[in-house]
Order: structure tokens, then C-alpha cells, then sequence
């Protein structure tokens, strides 16, 4: 291979950003590879304040709150409506009674519906729906009714 080829290859190289080039002929092979001399250097990353403090009076409020867990009975595939495509059972900030379904659980081909035990409001859904779930895995948090 001539010197001007090689020159092109490493001019490829540079503008394209890669560290490491490879070419496979029937009469030759050649490998391509950056020296790295450059020193990788941390970037930070700064999110504003504000920002940060209203995650942060979130956390605080579901931690200071006692809210009451629905959890799994089982383990299995959550879902949050009777079928693909229809309503969910519940969302968050919806008031909920007790004996209410609020998912289904699906269970080697059962559909184990999941009802509330206390009666409420939906503060929060912690598992995405068609999400894999544990035996004891909490799936909702509900502010108890007075």
C-alpha cells in the first residue's frame, strides 16, 4: 500500500472520529489503530437547583408520609388494564375502595387480579406496566381515606 493511501486512511480516521480502522483484501490485511494520547477527562454535569430540591421535597414527602403498599401476591407479569388497549383499572390520584381491582398479576397463563385492601387514593404506581414482579413486591402506594 502506498504512503498517500495510508495518509487518506488516517485522514479518514481523524475526521470521522475513530480509534481504530481494519481492511481485509485477498493480498493484504491491514490494521489501523489511534494512539491514545489524550488524557479522558471527567465532565461534570450540573442540573439546576431548583430542580434538585423539588426531587429532593418528593422523596422527602413519600418518606415522611406513611403510605400503605399494595404488594404482590405472586410473582408474575404486571398489567395495569383487563386487556391490551383498554382503560387501566386505576391511575395515580385516583380514590380507590376497598376490595377495588387495581392490576392484574398474570401468572402462568392466570390472570390473578389484584384488589385493594384498604380504601384511599392512588399516590403512586411503582411498577411500569407488562413489567416482570417479585412474591412481596410492592406494586402501589395508597394514601389511606379517613
Amino acid at each position: 500500500m502506498k504512503k498517500k493511501k495510508l495518509e487518506e486512511l488516517l485522514k479518514f480516521m481523524e475526521e470521522h472520529g475513530l480509534v481504530e480502522l481494519e481492511i481485509k483484501k485477498p493480498f493484504y490485511h491491514i490494521k489501523l489503530r489511534k494512539a491514545c494520547s489524550d488524557e479522558l477527562k471527567p465532565v461534570s454535569v450540573s442540573r439546576p437547583e431548583a430542580e434538585i430540591k423539588k426531587e429532593q421535597e418528593k422523596e422527602e414527602e413519600l418518606e415522611n408520609k406513611r403510605y400503605h403498599e399494595i404488594r404482590s401476591p405472586i410473582v408474575g407479569t404486571f398489567y395495569r388494564a383487563p386487556a391490551p388497549g383498554a382503560e387501566p383499572y386505576v391511575k395515580e390520584g385516583d380514590t380507590i375502595k376497598k376490595g377495588q381491582v387495581l392490576c392484574i398479576v398474570e401468572a402462568m397463563k392466570v390472570m390473578n387480579e389484584i384488589e385493594s385492601d384498604i380504601s384511599g387514593t392512588v399516590v403512586k404506581i411503582l411498577v411500569e406496566n407488562g413489567q416482570p414482579v417479585e412474591y412481596n413486591q410492592p406494586l402501589f402506594l395508597i394514601e389511606p381515606s379517613d
